[in-house]
């Protein structure tokens, strides 16, 4: 995509609660599953979330598929805004988005014939006759590796890598301008799952897709993207290209994420990143940088200020460019080439200025030193 062209799919200040369990005394307090998050998706990439159980990327991408309302924020698709459109051409938008869910079991009803699985987002959307929609779906069938006699069969007489083809095979039933995969692969086994994103990449050629994966394994990710967006408790803390972010990660935490990663080569030596404690509750997010009762490095300044996400490099992030969100991600990038060419922040310049200031008025006088008795 050119720096100047539109997005495809734009989430701007995206927020989802849920509500809690409720309490015997005072409210439930809210789940902030995403919270204020804002992302283009480029035409024709492959961009992916990744992050820890819990951090908020399969909301993320159902929000930004239209498949939940959001608590707050706007989706944009092609540059229409999608909560404002009238129902019929909102139900027309949905035949342009599609999605493979995580388990190929649960996503397929046992009931219908794999024909009619595929065939029927044919039938919801046009005209075709009951012939005319088996051919299509026999035609699918066999574009993601299937005979077409296996439309007679039903979902339980399928492996896991067969059953998750079909899942693909009826999200292009509609000839899907985006699809979104979440956790395609995280199901099957380690010989299938290469099977299965080898499909979804020769597919995305082939019909000019674009891609939001959704994904935990990072071999898959660094093989199949383009750009990464790594989310921490409901925020996306580094935005990169895939490269860019595997050769070099600017936030600790994905530093941390990339260190935990098997490698295959036994001679292969990689940085330790240990992190203490567990992914804190998303519906008491901690103040200021939400990764600071994890993260190695924490300052003052972090249990007080948030740190925005913001441009460190490239050509701006509508064109691929890549940002961080944390207050000393030059000083921590180490000999990096993102660190040798960062300036400080003027933003966090400014925001640092006001909360030495705030500290210093905080702080109690200290007391005037005793003369002691004259001469």
């Amino acid at each position: 995509m050119l720096s100047g062209e539109r997005p495809i799919l734009e989430a701007v200040a995206l927020t989802k609660h849920f509500a809690g369990r409720r309490r015997l005394f005072g409210r439930p307090a809210a789940v902030r599953a995403v919270d204020g998050v804002s992302l283009r998706v480029r035409r024709g990439e492959t961009l992916a979330l990744v992050g820890e159980s819990g951090s908020g990327k399969s909301t993320l991408g159902r929000l930004m598929l239209d498949l939940m309302p959001p608590t707050a924020g706007d989706v944009l698709y092609a540059g229409r805004n999608v909560g404002a459109l009238p129902a019929a051409e909102r139900r027309a938008l949905r035949r342009e988005l599609g999605i493979v869910f995580q388990d190929p079991f649960a996503s397929l009803n046992p009931r219908m014939s794999v024909a009619d699985i595929v065939g029927e987002p044919i039938w919801l959307q046009g005209d075709l006759s009951r012939a005319d929609r088996r051919a299509e779906a026999s035609a699918l069938l066999r574009r993601v590796g299937l005979r077409p006699e296996h439309g007679d069969r039903y979902p339980h007489e399928f492996s896991g890598g067969q059953r998750q083809r079909i899942g693909i095979a009826r999200a292009l039933a509609s000839r899907p301008k985006l699809l979104l995969g979440d956790e395609p692969v995280s199901a099957l086994d380690v010989s299938v799952q290469a099977q299965v994103v080898n499909l979804l990449e020769d597919l995305k050629a082939e019909f000019g897709l674009t891609l939001l994966v959704v994904a935990h394994g990072l071999g898959v990710i660094r093989h199949m993207s383009d750009r990464v967006a790594v989310m921490y408790l409901g925020q996306i803390v580094e935005l990169a290209p895939v490269d860019a972010l595997f050769d070099d990660p600017l936030h600790p935490y994905a530093q941390a994420l990339l260190a935990s990663a098997p490698n295959p080569s036994p001679r292969a030596r990689k940085a330790r990143v240990l992190l203490e404690g567990d992914i804190p509750s998303a519906t008491r997010p901690p103040p200021g940088c939400r990764f600071h009762t994890r993260c190695p490095h924490v300052r003052p300044v972090c249990r007080e200020l948030q740190p925005a996400l913001e441009e460190v490099a490239g050509g701006g992030l509508a064109a691929g460019g890549r940002a961080v969100a944390c207050h000393f991600w030059a000083e921590l990038a180490g000999a990096g080439a993102g660190a040798r060419a960062a300036l400080p922040s003027p933003a966090f310049a400014r925001r640092l200025a006001l909360f030495e200031a705030r500290s210093k008025a905080a702080a109690p006088a200290e007391p005037a030193p005793s003369r002691g008795p004259a001469p």
